[in-house]
This record gives structure tokens, C-alpha cells and sequence, in this order.
């Protein structure tokens, strides 16, 4: 009893600044993403003090150890080695024009993964990998991909582990109140309950991480947007973030936005935020 107190009164105190912002009209001074992500940090530190914020790019398996000799076991040959090769190769295969993917992104597109989503101070909007990858297409001449899963998860893979183990780099600037209002849209989002089971993702993934849910176990929220994208088990192919996020929604029956909307958009934008100091992992394998 005393323990469920404690995580309940931890979690208040994480999520107050969103309650006072809701109830203040979302007054953008009040917003302070650097002050967050240490307040989750000192969460989960104290939550589970003998895991290594380091480690928390590889989600439950940072803080349950049987989860994690299976996990371990599994790496030993990734099922997504397939999908990194044949997104290397459709990154690499150039478009009807003669141009491909290098050509839209910056470094010709490798070792970027870790810098998304951005803000685009033009357009006013939140950027994902996948948005970009399907722009670049687009802009070239050729269809959009599929957003969950499919070749845009395959290019995605790649230009992930291409970006490994380079430090997450999100920025939220504080002299543009359109960028601000897109990380706190986010924010509220991942707190507010929803749908028949009145669920909200800090319920699974703050209070409930690593506490059973029938024959799963809630992985923790510091560390959850590293890895993507994902090859689940559950799935049996690689999937992207939106995807899940969809698919999480459907889970807790509640009405989840589509792949790519403005919400799931400022959703990743808010939680990859939080991994700042974190690297980036992906893609990666879960059950």
C-alpha cells in the first residue's frame, strides 16, 4: 500500500505542470520541456534505483531482468537484420527521375535519425523521419508509401542504424510560442485519460510501468521513442511509432488518431524530448 502511494504521489507531482497549464488556458510561460525531462529522470531513478538511465533506451528490459534474458536471446539474431538490408537497398535505389532519398535529407540522409521529430519554424509543423521520407517521395514524382509498416518501416530501420548510438538531439525553441504549444499539445495528450477504459499513457507507462497487465508488462516512458522503429513479435514484421500508437489507442477502446496526424505528431515530439541524453537504438525488437 505504502509502495502504490509513493508511485501515486511521484506521478502527481511529474504531471502537475500539465494539470496547472490545462487550467491556466495552456499559458506558454509555464511551459519548461528541460524541467520535465529531469523530472522524469528523477522519477525513474527513484523508482527503480538500481537501473541506469542509460539503459532506459531498451525500455522493460532496463528494469525486468527475466523479460531481459529473453530479449538478450533474441538479439543474438535480430529479426530485423532483413528489414535494415532491404531498406538500405530502397534507400538506395533511385526514384524514375534519377534522384533518391540522400537527395532530400541532410547528410544525405545518414546519421540524422537521432534529430527527429524537429520543428519546422516554416512551415510552423512537427517533422517526422517517415513524413520526410513520403515528402521526398512526393516531391520526386513517385506514390507515398504506407505509414505503419511496410518499405517506409524498412527505410526507416535503415536510417535508424545508421543514427545508432548517437545522442538523441531534440530541441523545442523557446523563442517560437507555435513550437511550444506543439511539445505542451503533446504533453496533454500523453497524460489526459481517454476512451471506455479512461486510460491515458502515463497511466501504463508512468505508474503502471513493469506492474503485470494480464500477460503483459508496461514498459517504462523514459527511453520509449529510442528504438523505433520496431519488429514485434506480436506483429511479425517491423512496424513504426504511429503504428503503435494507433494501435494502443484501439487497445484502451479508445478512438486513436491516424498515422502522421498532428497529434500522434506532437506526441512523438513531446516524448522524444524526454529522451534527450539518451542515444538513439533503433530499430528494435519487442515482443
Amino acid at each position: 500500500m505504502k509502495i502504490k502511494t509513493g508511485l501515486m504521489l511521484g506521478a502527481a507531482l511529474l504531471t502537475a505542470g500539465i494539470v496547472q497549464a490545462a487550467d491556466s488556458g495552456f499559458d506558454l510561460e509555464t511551459v519548461n520541456p528541460e524541467a520535465d525531462r529531469k523530472a522524469l529522470q528523477a522519477y525513474f531513478k527513484e523508482r527503480f534505483p538500481k537501473a541506469e538511465i542509460e539503459d532506459y533506451v531498451n525500455g522493460i528490459y532496463a528494469v525486468d531482468a527475466p523479460s531481459r534474458e529473453q530479449w538478450e536471446a533474441l538479439e543474438e539474431f535480430p529479426p530485423y537484420e532483413f528489414d535494415i538490408e532491404e531498406g538500405e537497398r530502397l534507400f538506395n535505389t533511385p526514384f524514375a527521375n534519377g534522384k533518391g532519398y540522400a537527395d532530400c535529407f541532410e547528410n544525405g540522409g545518414i546519421g540524422i535519425r537521432h534529430n527527429y521529430p524537429y520543428w519546422n519554424k516554416e512551415q510552423g509543423t512537427v517533422k517526422t523521419l517517415e513524413m520526410e521520407i513520403n515528402e521526398c517521395r512526393e516531391n520526386n514524382g513517385e506514390k507515398p508509401l504506407r505509414w505503419s509498416k511496410g518499405d517506409i518501416s524498412r527505410i526507416s530501420a535503415y536510417m535508424a542504424w545508421t543514427s545508432r548510438d548517437m545522442p538523441i538531439n531534440i530541441q523545442v525553441p523557446k523563442d517560437d510560442p507555435r513550437a511550444l504549444a506543439a511539445y505542451l499539445d503533446g504533453k496533454k495528450f500523453y497524460y489526459t485519460k481517454r476512451g471506455q477504459l479512461n486510460l491515458s499513457c502515463a497511466n501504463c507507462h508512468l505508474q503502471g510501468s513493469n506492474i503485470r497487465v494480464r500477460a503483459d508488462i508496461p514498459g517504462p516512458m523514459l527511453g520509449q521513442t529510442t528504438h523505433w522503429p520496431v519488429f514485434r513479435s506480436k506483429w511479425g514484421e517491423m512496424g513504426t511509432l504511429h503504428r503503435r500508437y494507433k494501435g494502443c489507442h484501439r487497445d484502451s477502446r479508445s478512438r486513436p488518431d491516424q498515422p502522421q496526424s498532428e497529434t500522434f505528431r506532437n506526441l512523438e515530439y513531446f516524448q522524444s524530448y524526454m529522451n534527450n541524453g539518451l542515444v538513439s537504438n533503433g530499430p528494435g525488437s519487442r515482443k
